[in-house]
C-alpha cells in the first residue's frame, strides 16, 4: 500500500461549523468557493436561511439539482440530535514545523532544538487548516519545537482560545499555576506535555550532519537505523522502541479522552507520530517504515462509535469566514467545489 500521506490532496470539503461537522467528508478538508458563491455564503452563514434560498442560489446560477448527490448533513435541522454515543471527535496530528537542525540537515532527535523561520510559518500554515475544527486538548512532546507549533497553529484558530501549558510536576506547580476565574478557565485549551511523545532518540547521531554521516558510515548503514523498524543507531532508539512508549501514551492518556468526547491535537515529531498512524491504521512494519510525514502537515481522524478513522489532510480555503459551512450547505459541497473549476 501507499503510505505517501505527505503528499495527500483532498479534493472534498470537511465541513466545522458550531454544531459539529458533518460526517459527509471523503478525503480532505476544505472547498476553495468563488466570488459569487462567498456572497451567497457569507450572507446564508451569517443568517438562519431555509433551503430554499440555497435552492434558490442553484437555480439563478442554472445549476441543475436533478444531477446533485446529495450526502445529507449527519446534524441537519431536520434530523433528531445525536446521542453522545454517535457524536464525532476530531483527532489531528502535526508534525512539527522545520526546526533550526532541519534546516541544517542534522540529526536531532532528543535534543531541544527550536523552530527555524520556516518553521513558524508552518506551524501558522498548519493554524489556518485546522482554524475551523474544534480543539478541546492539546498534547504535544516535551520538546519545544513541537510546543511551538502547537501554540503557534493556535493563533489562527477560529474559537482563540489561549492555550495553556498544565503543570503537574508537584504540588507548588499546580498550586502555582492555577486559574482563578471561571471565565478565563473556559476561555483557554490545556496543554499536556509528555516526553513518551518525544522524536526517536538517534544516540550518537545526533547533532551529526547526515550527508557527513552516511560517508562515514557508509549509506546502506545509516539507510538501515534510519528506516528499519528494529534495529537501533548507536547508543539510540529503533523505531520500535519509539513506537513501544509512543503507542502506549496515546493508548493509556490521549485514546480514553477522544473516545469519551474530546476533539484533540497531538503536536509531535516524525517518528513518535508514524507509530501512531501505525496503531491507527494498523500498518505492519514494514509499510511504517516507508509512511513520510512533512513538518507543518496536519493529518486528520474521525471517531465515531469507538472507531478511529483517517480522513486526511486538511486544506486552507482562501476566504476563512466562508469556510465555516452551515450542515445546508456541507450537504452540496462536491458540487460547489465544481464551480470552482
Amino acid at each position: 500500500m501507499s503510505a505517501l500521506i505527505s503528499n495527500v490532496v483532498p479534493s472534498s470539503g470537511f465541513c466545522m461549523y458550531d454544531r459539529g461537522f458533518s460526517s459527509t467528508y471523503d478525503s480532505g478538508v476544505g472547498v476553495i468557493p468563488n466570488s459569487t458563491f462567498n456572497a451567497h455564503a457569507l450572507r446564508i452563514n451569517s443568517s438562519k436561511a431555509s433551503e430554499t434560498s440555497i435552492f434558490h442560489f442553484f437555480r439563478k446560477n442554472k445549476i441543475n439539482l436533478n444531477s446533485v448527490t446529495c450526502a445529507k448533513s449527519s446534524s441537519a435541522p431536520d434530523e433528531p440530535k445525536k446521542s453522545p454515543k454517535s457524536s464525532e471527535t476530531a483527532l489531528i496530528l502535526i508534525r512539527h514545523g522545520e526546526s533550526l537542525w532541519n534546516q541544517k540537515n542534522l540529526f536531532t532527535g532528543c535534543v531541544d532544538v527550536p523552530l527555524s523561520r520556516r518553521g513558524v510559518d508552518e506551524a501558522i500554515e498548519a493554524g489556518r487548516r485546522i482554524s475551523n475544527i474544534p480543539i478541546d486538548m492539546i498534547y504535544t512532546s516535551s520538546l519545544i519545537r513541537a510546543q511551538m507549533t502547537a501554540m503557534l497553529a493556535m493563533t489562527k484558530h477560529r474559537k482563540k482560545k489561549v492555550p495553556i501549558v498544565v503543570h503537574k510536576e508537584d504540588d507548588r506547580s499546580i498550586a502555582w499555576s492555577r486559574i482563578f476565574s471561571e471565565q478565563t478557565s473556559s476561555e483557554v485549551i490545556p496543554v499536556v506535555t509528555a516526553w513518551q511523545l518525544n522524536e526517536r532518540m538517534y544516540g550518537e547521531l545526533q547533532g551529526l550532519n547526515k550527508k557527513e554521516t552516511a560517508e562515514k558510515y557508509g549509506k546502506k548503514k545509516v539507510h538501515e537505523w534510519r528506516r528499519s523498524y528494529d534495529i537501533p543507531p548507536p547508543n539510540g532508539e529503533s523505531l520500535a522502541m519509539c513506537a513501544e512508549r509512543a503507542v502506549a501514551y496515546f493508548k493509556d492518556q490521549i485514546e480514553p479522552q477522544l473516545l469519551a468526547g474530546k476533539n484533540i491535537l497531538i503536536a509531535a515529531h516524525g517518528n513518535s507520530l508514524r507509530s501512531i498512524i501505525m496503531h491507527l491504521d494498523k500498518l505492519t512494519s514494514q509499510e511504517v517504515i516507508d509512511l513520510e510525514l512533512s513538518t507543518g502537515i496536519p493529518m486528520l481522524y474521525i471517531a465515531k462509535g469507538g472507531k478511529i478513522s483517517r480522513r486526511g489532510s486538511p486544506t486552507c480555503p482562501r476566504t476563512v469566514g466562508v469556510y465555516a459551512y452551515t450542515s445546508n450547505l456541507a450537504r452540496y459541497r462536491e458540487l460547489l467545489e465544481n464551480m470552482e473549476e
